[in-house]
């Protein structure tokens, strides 16, 4: 299976990375040549290459992103022995990426000695750690291939950390590709993105979401067509929603909020167990990992066995800074939790508009659409747009830190208002 399998409805970029990983690989062999040959120099690149030092993918949620990033940086590192073979015997086969070579399965796990895949679960990517990761760009490639940084969440870069990483992508190593993911190109200091190839992601089309959870994670069609119409297309949402029970539960409790605003008191509550929910969220991954990384944190600076274990001097601020990283982290949870809540919630106002309008086009939440139905007869599509417009209003409040359960509640008095 090519690493362009998992690329979901996006041919056109899928076929520019892949003629770009082509000529990366001849980029490669040509100056491998060359010192083979005793050259004082490595033969320049050719301005007709498609191959450059930094990439930026962008596209909506679910779109694939990182995902086609990953991909580019496996057939970056591709070392098939079947390609050379393929490539003199057929044009334009033997092309990079074949998916089974040491290169190519060590990236997209993760392994790969060359390629740094950087994602945070915390709120914003600091100076620290670019710092680091400008400092990792710098060196070369112990494989002799590339140093490729996949930068999964450069919208989160804050303004210091990105002006570092301008002068990385200004002046790059000869063999490091910087790989940027963000949802939009605005997201992006403009500094940095005019350094880079702008590639824009498409939402996949439902048809081949649910395809591709049926063949990777084994789904059973029918569920997996309902999970990529319910998310629209959103390929991580769909296999959790297709997978976890618990997922399917927040969600129906969810698209049950439009019949609960009737006067301000449902509106309070609704907006109160909103918060909770995304608060519970927040508790399990707590549990899950930060118990587990702050033993290890302990032994690592020599902690007496058990959480009773005094710290030896000198270590608190490592606690300390431990703590404080998962604090960031749990907010960032719950605000990711809130958001998906919000955007199942932009769906169901969605339908709504679809059946006032007469739309021929298929229910997103097809398993609600009595309550759909109701919606819709008993209000008119200006109304139905301007919740829509709260629903948004709420989610960009909570960009601005706005505290959560005041822009929820904000947004459940402006649903019951219409």
């Amino acid at each position: 299976m090519a690493v362009w399998d998992d690329v979901v409805g996006q041919d056109r970029v899928t076929e520019q990375l892949a003629a770009a990983a082509c000529d990366a690989d001849a980029i490669v062999a040509a100056e491998s040549a060359a010192r083979g040959a005793g050259a004082a120099a490595a033969p320049e690149r050719s301005g007709a290459s498609q191959m450059t030092h930094a990439w930026l993918f962008t596209g909506p949620p679910g779109a694939g992103r990182a995902t086609a990033a990953r991909a580019f940086a496996a057939a970056l590192q591709c070392v098939s022995p079947d390609r050379a073979a393929l490539a003199s015997s057929t044009h334009g086969g033997g092309a990079p990426g074949c998916g089974f070579c040491d290169g190519c399965h060590t990236t997209l796990v993760g392994t790969h000695a060359d390629v740094e895949i950087v994602r945070t679960d915390l709120l914003s990517i600091g100076v620290k750690e670019t710092r680091e990761l400008v400092r990792r760009a710098s060196l070369s490639p112990a494989g002799g291939r590339w140093q490729v940084i996949v930068l999964e969440d450069a919208d989160r870069l804050t303004e210091g950390a990105g002006n570092v990483l301008l002068k990385a992508v200004e002046e790059p190593a000869p063999r490091t590709v910087w790989l940027l993911c963000a949802p939009s190109i605005e997201d992006v200091l403009p500094t940095i993105r005019s350094r880079c190839r702008h590639l824009s992601l498409r939402t996949p089309p439902i048809s081949a979401v649910a395809e591709i959870l049926v063949r990777r994670d084994g789904i059973d069609p029918e569920a997996a067509d309902r999970a990529a119409r319910a998310t629209q297309g959103h390929i991580d949402r769909a296999r959790r929603l297709a997978t976890d029970e618990r997922a399917r539960a927040r969600r129906a409790a969810v698209l049950k909020l439009p019949l609960r605003v009737d006067d301000i008191g449902g509106c309070l509550k609704a907006a109160q167990e909103l918060i909770d929910a995304a608060g519970e969220d927040a508790k399990q991954v707590a549990e899950e990992v930060d118990v587990k990384e702050t033993e290890e944190l302990r032994a690592a600076l020599g902690a007496a066995a058990g959480t009773g274990g005094r710290l030896p001097r000198g270590t608190a601020g490592a606690m300390k800074e431990l703590q404080d990283r998962q604090k960031r982290r749990s907010t960032r949870t719950q605000r990711d939790s809130l958001d998906l809540a919000l955007v199942d919630l932009t769906g169901f106002y969605r339908d709504v508009l679809a059946v006032q309008m007469g739309a021929s086009v298929p229910l997103a939440n097809d398993e609600v659409g009595d309550s759909v139905r109701r919606i819709a007869t008993a209000s008119t599509p200006e109304r139905t747009l301007r919740r829509i417009e709260a629903v948004i209003a709420c989610r960009e409040a909570l960009e601005r830190n706005v505290a959560p359960l005041l822009a929820v509640e904000a947004m459940t008095v402006a649903l019951r208002a219409g």
